[in-house]
């Protein structure tokens, strides 16, 4: 048995794991790397291992960075099945076109750049007509239920309270007698959401792979975050200025939306004009409203009542571009929520270019950013950033909030560890830049004196 990283090891996107056991291979994640843009094309364009040899899929969550590069694996010849929660594969449906649309949009506008340099065109990294193909292999499997993926590995999905769908991922592989329980976190929830429930915890488990995203710091309170949005988007008001917060489509804009109904019901904002300017936020809201089994109990009866947070009189879906334009024409202050989360693409950037040199606006971050993204370079205070390759100043107001993330943070990222049973033989700390995840590593090595703790590197192989 052997286990193989092409992805998110000492890295926080393009998560690959290969699984050999069996004589058979399963590929764990296939996400899009998201960086610099050399890197991201390099990454994307080539699979690191032949997709002929890969026997089955497992896909933890739906987010891009987990599942964006399924319509390349599928092209290069995977003919298998893609395991996933139900949920994960109703988003997927939307998520994979879209990232299809983009990389055709981004193909045109490189390609018309190039032209005027007497440079040929670029193809896109796969097109919409990909996405559908892949989408054909989606096999989905429910919350809590054994299933046999192939012969001597079976796999079981639990709820990891990251985002709708999201999944632990327990393999049980068999191999010559010899058993081993894995269990991956994929992307692990914090607990206490507003609208999603508890991870899960694992039992029996023989070898850990933990992601490590704030594996080196702790999130402000989720107690204290409506009230610092509130003064956030009220001082926004006083100065007449528009609030644009860049969110990620599945999850985050939920949450925010969420959160603006709670401030409006309690009267601490007013009711703003309120734009959600995204057609894959729009598609996976509508998604949300199908699957109430992913809710938390509370969020179920507010969600069932006739009151949605997703239906509020002052909100707006936009799908039409020239919808999205009109936007700029408002003169009073508004929220505009737009994807991507990390303002590397989508109609966000076109708001934030909009915006960015006025002193009155502000751009609310509410999610982690790689680094050498747009959203990362406006969180870490840089005073000039490149929009669609040109210059600007960035003079409008940044603000940043952790407490939204998605991601548990290093005291419950322990904590979920801590009440995970079984030998833990081996853990491997992942989907983490190398600081959180070697520091997170040092609280493993304190807190589990019995496991073996490593911090892969790409293409690094273990053998159970």
């Amino acid at each position: 048995m052997r286990l193989t990283f092409f992805g998110a090891a000492q890295r926080t996107t393009g998560s690959k794991y290969l699984i050999e056991a069996n004589g058979r291979r399963v590929l764990l994640e296939c996400g899009m790397y998201q960086g610099h843009r050399d890197k991201s094309t390099e990454y994307n364009t080539t699979l690191p291992f032949d997709a002929t040899s890969v026997d089955a899929m497992v896909l933890s969550h739906a987010h891009i960075d987990h599942s964006g590069i399924i319509p390349v694996l599928c092209r290069d010849g995977f003919r298998g099945s893609i395991h996933c929660t139900d949920a994960t594969a109703d988003l997927c449906n939307y998520m994979l076109l879209d990232s299809a649309h983009i990389q055709e949009q981004d193909a045109v506008f490189v390609s018309k750049k190039r032209a005027k340099k007497g440079l040929p065109p670029v193809k896109p990294l796969y097109t919409q007509a990909d996405a559908i193909e892949s989408l054909k292999q989606f096999a989905p499997i429910r919350y809590g239920t054994p299933t046999q993926i192939l012969d001597g590995v079976t796999a079981t999905f639990l709820d990891a309270g990251h985002i709708l769908g999201s999944a632990i991922v327990v393999l049980d592989l068999e191999e010559n007698s010899r058993r081993v329980r894995l269990a991956f976190s994929g992307d692990l929830g914090r607990g206490n959401n507003d609208i999603l429930r508890d991870p899960a915890i694992p039992q029996d488990v023989d070898c850990l792979m933990i992601e490590s995203t704030y594996g080196n710091r702790d999130h402000e309170p989720m107690d204290d975050v409506n009230d610092h949005v509130c003064r956030i988007i009220r001082h926004s008001v006083e100065r007449r200025g528009k609030v644009i917060i860049p969110s990620f489509a599945v999850g985050r804009t939920q949450q925010i939306l969420y959160t603006l109904f709670q401030l409006t019901q309690s009267h601490c904002i007013p009711p703003l004009k309120v734009f959600v300017d995204s057609p894959l936020a729009i598609n996976a809201t509508a998604v949300f409203r199908t699957h109430h089994e992913c809710f938390n109990e509370k969020f179920r009866a507010v969600a069932l009542n006739g009151n949605s947070p997703f239906a509020m009189p002052n909100l707006t879906y936009v799908g039409a571009v020239e919808q999205s334009m009109a936007i700029n024409d408002l003169r009073e202050p508004c929220i505009i929520v737009s994807a991507s989360g990390m303002a590397e693409a989508g109609r966000v950037r076109h708001h934030i270019k909009n915006n960015i040199e006025d002193p009155n606006a502000t751009i609310l971050i509410v999610g982690w950013c790689a680094a050498h993204t747009l959203g990362g370079h406006l969180a870490s205070g840089e005073k000039r950033v490149n929009i669609f390759g040109e210059p600007h100043r960035v003079r409008c107001k940044v603000e940043v909030i952790n407490a939204f993330s998605g991601h548990a943070d290093r005291n419950e990222l322990r904590a979920w560890t801590s009440q995970l049973t079984g030998a833990l033989k081996n853990i491997f700390v992942i989907h983490g830049e190398p600081e959180p995840a070697a520091a997170f590593a040092g609280v493993l090595r304190q807190t589990r004196h019995q496991s073996d703790v490593h911090v892969p590197e790409f293409q690094d192989s273990f053998e159970f």
